[in-house]
């Protein structure tokens, strides 16, 4: 009976050790595949080409480089036609010179900013507004200044996918107007505008759109103009009739009744003709026409909905119209810039790091790294393989981590990563150390309890720290702090979910041993 049970004992041991021997190849295959998918991306095809799926990290200017961009206020001018009265000829620009002349017409080149205009107070006002678009759009890694004397703005932006499409907004006033079609007179402005909201639904087929929220009093002008410019038709009724009544014929009338003294028959006979009378409103931003309509209904609740661009199927194109979309969002939700900007330098300047120099960076944190490592196997043979083996993952998924938080990589965002590393690193050798003097060495919970304490209590202000520089908006500090947080969080999680279980493995087979022993 003894030698069954002994018997049965064994298989359960065997197949204990089997599977142990089982997840600890996993566990090395799990860390190789993370590896080679931080390192080398996944990729797909899409269309005639492979495309990476993983997304790019986001490297800072101080390494990728940036989009210089300097705007000064512009010197153009408009031509103004007018007669000898002194009024404004419609479509004078039209006319030429001669025929100008021939009418007694005048011409004037008026600035687009007077000079009234050009002073320092209006050159920092644009740039705040400029911040102010750049803060709607989420932008927050660039440079910006502006020379208080003659208006000139200079900005370093990232240079991405999107930078083309951002920087040619820069210049745009954001003058938004609601003009009658014919007689040009502005109904509404930028002051009746309170909120204006991207609406993408292009996921479901329907488009992209802006949805433009007035205020109180433009909710009001909205409602008298979608009341006044509504498609509509004046119809306009002639009768002629035949009656039994005499008709003087001396008698003069202003009718179109005309009356047969002969006939004793009546009957009326109605002609109906439709005049349309339907006015039409046009909407502008910086006088460049968006669209021309007019309404079906009245609209009382203030809200008016524009559609970016047109129907298609197109990824890329619909990609287009919602940056289009969002750009026109951030203007219109802020003030109206008072000077008139043109980009007079558009230039994409390298970093001083090449990429060569950061590739070297890289193999050395990753040598330090490997040697560090076969330190651990040294000093705790299977548990710092193990241990190495969870580091390994740890790296792999702390650098995808990082670029799904959508963390800007910055110089000091490297020296972030670097102590990270270094962090996770004395964590695990702190683990090792008290598993390897504890005698009962199986009993992970209460070590794991006691090395979670003793290590996070001693690092509580290098985590408030990291806290503390994720709110700081220069990008320096910021991409410090973001890699610190992260890092730190993801030490909290990983270990205890991975690194402890793998150390269980080498425990459970220690376990086993002794109670064989014991035996």
């Amino acid at each position: 009976m003894a030698e069954k049970t002994n018997k049965k004992e064994n298989k359960k041991n065997n197949k204990r050790k089997s599977g142990n021997i089982i997840a600890i190849i996993s566990c090395l295959l799990a860390a190789i595949l993370l590896s080679m998918i931080a390192i080398f991306g996944i990729y797909a095809k899409n269309g005639n080409r492979m495309v990476n799926q993983l997304k790019e990290i986001s490297y800072g200017m101080d390494i990728k480089g940036a989009r210089t961009v300097v705007l000064t206020p512009s010197t153009e001018t408009n031509t103004i036609v007018k007669d000898a009265e002194g009024n404004e000829v419609e479509d004078g620009s039209s006319l030429t010179d001669d025929e100008i002349t021939q009418n007694g017409y005048t011409k004037e080149e008026i600035p687009v900013n007077s000079s009234d205009v050009l002073n320092k107070e209006n050159y920092i006002k644009s740039k705040e507004i400029i911040q102010a678009r750049f803060k709607d759009l989420g932008i927050e890694n660039y440079n910006i200044s502006v020379n208080e004397e003659n208006g000139e703005i200079t900005l370093e932006i990232p240079e991405d996918d999107k930078t083309d499409n951002l920087v040619s907004n820069l210049v745009t006033k954001g003058k938004f107007q609601i003009i009658d079609s014919e007689t040009e007179e502005v109904l509404m402005d930028n002051n009746d505008i309170k909120d204006v909201q991207l609406i993408d639904e292009s996921s479901y087929g329907s488009g992209v759109y802006l949805n433009i929220k007035f205020n109180k009093e433009g909710t009001t002008k909205f409602e008298n103009i979608t009341s006044i410019y509504t498609n509509s038709t004046n119809s306009t009724n002639t009768a002629d009739t035949n009656t039994t009544n005499t008709t003087d014929t001396n008698a003069t009338e202003n009718t179109t009744n005309t009356a047969d003294t002969n006939s004793t028959d009546s009957s009326t006979t109605e002609d109906t003709s439709s005049e349309d009378t339907s006015k039409t409103v046009t909407m502008k931003i910086d006088d460049d026409e968006i669209m021309t309509t007019e309404f079906d209904e009245v609209i009382k609740n203030g809200e008016m909905s524009l559609s970016v661009g047109s129907s298609t199927t197109d990824k890329d194109e619909l990609a287009t119209y919602v940056e289009n979309a969002k750009n026109i969002e951030a203007t219109l939700d802020n003030e109206e810039m008072p000077i008139k900007y043109e980009g007079t330098k558009n230039e994409y300047i390298l970093s001083d790091i090449a990429r060569e120099q950061l590739n070297y960076v890289k193999i050395g944190i990753i040598i330090v790294i490997a040697i560090a490592l076969l330190v651990l196997i040294i000093r705790y043979k299977l548990y710092g393989f193990l241990a190495s083996i969870a580091y390994v993952a740890f790296a792999a998924i702390y650098t995808i981590l990082l670029r799904y938080a959508n963390v800007t990589i910055s110089l000091e965002g490297i020296f972030g990563i670097a102590i990270v590393f270094i962090l996770n690193y004395i964590f695990v050798n702190k683990l090792l150390h008290r598993i390897r003097e504890e005698k009962e060495e199986y009993n992970l919970s209460k070590i794991t309890k006691e090395t979670y304490k003793e290590y996070f209590i001693k690092i509580i202000p290098l985590c408030i720290m990291a806290i503390t520089f994720c709110f700081i908006k220069w990008t320096p500090i910021s991409s410090f702090g973001m890699v610190m947080f992260w890092g730190i969080l993801l030490i909290a999680i990983y270990n205890v979910l991975v690194t402890v279980n793998m150390m269980k493995l080498k425990a459970e087979k220690r376990r086993d041993s002794n109670e064989e022993k014991n035996k």
